[in-house]
C-alpha cells in the first residue's frame, strides 16, 4: 500500500491523466476539423448522383455553418448550465447521429438535418473543449494542450482530404472499367462511404468524455469546493492543486466583497473584462479574416487559376493540408516554450508576406484580362438565359472579337468567368478553362439565379425587387477572359500558399483557442468565447459568400491583398496589445487585465 503513494506513483498517474486529457481533446478536433472539410471530397459525388437543385446543394454546404453558429450563440449558456463535461458528451452524441442521418439521407430533408446536427456538434466542440481544456490544465503545459486540439483538426482535415483523393483514383478506375450505370451506383454509394468512414471518431469521443472530470473551476462556481480540488488533483500536483485552489477563493472573495450591482455594472465596464474581450474578439475576427477558410475551401480552384491541371491541383491540396498538419506540430512544441505573443507575431508577419506574394503573382497574369462581355450579351436568348461550351474555339472566337487585347492570350489554354444579373439580383459564374474537354457548358437561366421567395430574396439582397426581377432582361455585366498561366506558375504560386498555411498553423492557427480561452475572465469565459466565435464564423461566412464574387470582378490578386490587410491589423493587435500568458494560471491572467499584481 505505501508503494502506492509514492512520489513517483502519483507523478506517473498525473502524466497518464493529462495525456488522456489530450487524447480526448484532440479527438474534439479531429471531429470539428472532419466537420469542415468532409463536405469537399462527397460533394461532387452528391452533386452528380443526386436530383438535388444548385440552390438546395448549397444549402446542403452551408447547413454546417448555420447550425455551428446556432450552437456557438447557445454553448456559452449550455456550459454554464450543464457544465462542460456534460455538454462534450452531447457534442458527440450529435456528431454520432448525425452521420447515419446523412449517409442513410434519401432526400434533401434528412440530408439537410443531418448535416444541420452535424454543425451544431461542431460549434459545441469549438466552444465547450478550448474552455474545458483551458480551466483543466495546468499553466505548464495549457499552450501545448490547446494546441492539440488544433492540430487535431487539421489532422481531420488532412483526413477528409486523404478520403477524397481515394475515391477519385476509385472513380477514375471504374469509370475506366464500367459502363454509365455502374459508375453512377458508385458514385451514389462513395459519397455514403465518405461519411461513415468518420464515425468511429466520434464515438471515441463520446467514450472518451464519459471518462474525464469535470472542469475544477466550474465545480468551484457551483459551490462544489471538495470535487473542485479533487479534480484539480487528478492532473496536478497536491501543492499545485492547493495553490489554485487559493487562488480561486481569492478570487471569488473579492467579487464577494462588492454588491450584485456592482458586479454586473464590473462585468460591463471595467478593464479586466472589457478589454480581453475586445482583445479576443480582434484576435478571433482577425483570424479568419487572414482568408485562411477561403484558401481551404477554394484551394483546388485556386491551383487550377494559377496553372495546375486538375489533378496536380487536387494533390497539391493535400499537399497542403499535410503542411498545415506538420506545422501545427511545430507551433504545440514552441507555444509553451516561445509564448503566444511571439507565435502570433511571427506567424502573421509570414502570412502578410506570403499572401502579398500570392497577389503579386496573380497580378502579373491579371493585366492581360479581356472583357468580352458585349460579345456574350449577343449571345443571350429571347427567353434571356445563355448556354455556352468554352472550348478553344469559343475562346478564339471571344478573343477575336475584344480587339487586339485578346492576342495576348493563347485560347488553348484560357479561362472564363461572367458578372451577369436579372434586375437588382448579381450573380457570378465559376471559372471555365477552355483546356478542360470534361467540362459541362457554362449555363445561366433565370430559374438558378434569382431567389425563389420574398424570404430568399431578403437575405441575398434585402432592397431589391423580387417581381421585377423575374421579368428583367439577362445583362452581362462583365465577362473576363484570362489566361491560364503554365505548370511552373501554378507550382510558384503553390509554394508561396504553402509559405502562407506553414505560417498560419505555427502562429495563429495554434494559438487562436488559447486566445478564445485564456483572455476571458472566469465569470465571462463561456458566453465571451460564444460571442467571440460567432464573430469568427460571420467574418467566415461573409468572406466565403463574396470570396467567388470578389474574384470575378476584381481577380485573386485583388482578394490576396484584402487578406493581407486585414493581416496587417491582425499583427499590431498581437504586438502592441496582447499581453503574454504563457506559464500563467488563469487567474493570474484575470489579475493583469484587473491591474493588480499576483503573489
Amino acid at each position: 500500500m505505501d508503494r502506492i503513494s509514492t512520489p513517483k506513483t502519483v507523478s506517473s498517474a498525473l502524466s497518464r491523466y493529462n495525456a488522456f486529457l489530450l487524447l480526448v481533446a484532440g479527438l474534439g478536433g479531429l471531429l470539428y476539423g472532419v466537420d469542415v472539410g468532409i463536405i469537399g471530397g462527397a460533394y461532387p459525388y452528391l452533386a452528380a448522383t443526386s436530383s438535388l437543385t444548385p440552390p438546395q446543394l448549397s444549402y446542403i454546404v452551408a447547413a454546417v455553418l448555420l447550425g455551428s453558429v446556432f450552437s456557438t450563440l447557445f454553448a456559452g449558456l449550455l456550459a454554464d448550465w450543464m457544465g462542460r463535461k456534460p455538454l462534450m458528451i452531447l457534442s458527440g452524441v450529435a456528431f454520432a447521429i448525425s452521420i447515419p442521418i446523412i449517409a442513410l439521407s434519401q432526400g434533401f430533408d434528412p440530408l439537410f438535418f443531418g448535416r444541420l446536427l452535424q454543425g451544431i456538434s461542431g460549434g459545441f466542440i469549438g466552444i465547450v473543449v478550448p474552455l474545458y481544456l483551458a480551466e483543466c490544465l495546468g499553466a505548464s503545459n495549457r499552450g501545448r494542450g490547446t494546441a492539440i486540439f488544433q492540430w487535431m483538426l487539421t489532422l481531420g482535415i488532412v483526413a477528409a482530404a486523404l478520403v477524397a483523393m481515394y475515391y477519385s483514383y476509385r472513380v477514375q478506375s471504374v469509370a475506366a472499367a464500367s459502363d454509365a450505370a455502374t459508375l453512377f451506383a458508385f458514385k451514389k454509394q462513395a459519397w455514403r462511404n465518405i461519411f461513415w468512414v468518420s464515425l468511429p471518431p466520434g464515438i471515441l469521443f463520446i467514450l472518451g468524455s464519459l471518462a474525464v472530470s469535470e472542469s475544477p473551476r466550474w465545480l468551484f462556481l457551483r459551490g462544489r469546493r471538495d470535487r473542485a480540488h479533487a479534480a484539480l488533483l487528478r492532473s496536478r500536483s497536491p501543492q499545485q492543486a492547493e495553490l489554485e485552489l487559493n487562488e480561486m477563493v481569492e478570487a471569488s472573495h473579492q467579487n464577494s466583497q462588492k454588491s450584485a450591482g456592482q458586479r454586473t455594472r464590473e462585468r460591463l465596464l471595467q478593464r479586466k473584462y472589457v478589454i480581453p474581450f475586445l482583445l479576443a474578439l480582434v484576435i478571433l475576427s482577425c483570424n479568419t479574416a487572414t482568408g485562411i477558410n477561403s484558401i481551404v475551401g477554394y484551394n483546388a480552384g485556386i491551383l487550377m487559376q494559377s496553372g495546375l491541371s486538375d489533378l496536380q491541383a487536387h494533390w497539391g491540396y493535400v499537399l497542403f493540408t499535410t503542411i498545415n498538419f506538420l506545422m501545427t506540430m511545430v507551433g504545440m512544441f514552441l507555444v509553451d516554450r516561445k509564448g503566444r505573443k511571439f507565435l502570433l507575431i511571427v506567424g502573421t508577419s509570414g502570412i502578410i508576406v506570403s499572401l502579398i506574394g500570392v497577389g503579386t503573382l496573380f497580378l502579373r497574369t491579371e493585366k492581360l484580362n479581356v472583357d468580352s462581355g458585349a460579345q456574350l450579351q449577343s449571345l443571350v436568348t429571347s427567353n434571356q438565359d445563355l448556354t455556352l461550351h468554352f472550348d478553344p474555339a469559343a475562346a478564339q472566337k471571344l478573343l477575336a472579337g475584344s480587339g487586339a487585347g485578346g492576342a495576348a492570350i493563347d485560347s488553348n489554354h484560357a479561362s472564363l468567368a461572367i458578372i451577369y444579373s436579372y434586375g437588382d439580383f448579381t450573380a457570378t459564374t465559376n471559372y471555365a478553362r477552355s483546356d478542360d474537354t470534361a467540362a459541362a457548358p457554362i449555363r445561366i437561366d433565370r430559374a438558378e439565379s434569382i431567389p425563389d421567395n420574398s424570404v430568399e430574396s431578403f437575405f441575398q439582397n434585402p432592397f431589391a425587387d423580387l417581381n421585377a426581377a423575374r421579368t428583367a432582361p439577362l445583362r452581362i455585366q462583365k465577362a473576363l477572359i484570362a489566361q491560364i498561366p503554365d505548370t511552373s506558375h501554378g507550382w510558384i504560386v503553390a509554394l508561396w500558399l504553402y509559405l502562407f498555411v506553414a505560417f498560419y498553423a505555427m502562429g495563429p492557427g495554434v494559438c487562436v483557442w488559447l486566445a478564445l480561452s485564456e483572455l476571458m475572465p472566469t465569470p465571462i469565459r463561456s458566453n465571451g468565447m460564444s460571442i467571440a466565435l460567432v464573430s469568427n464564423q460571420l467574418v467566415s461566412t461573409t468572406l466565403a459568400a463574396i470570396f467567388l464574387p470578389f474574384v470575378s470582378k476584381h481577380g485573386y490578386s485583388s482578394i490576396f491583398f484584402l487578406f493581407a490587410a486585414f493581416t496587417v491589423v491582425y499583427f499590431i493587435t498581437a504586438a502592441f496589445f496582447l499581453p503574454e500568458t504563457k506559464g500563467k494560471t488563469l487567474e493570474e491572467i484575470e489579475a493583469h487585465f484587473e491591474g493588480r499584481a499576483t503573489t
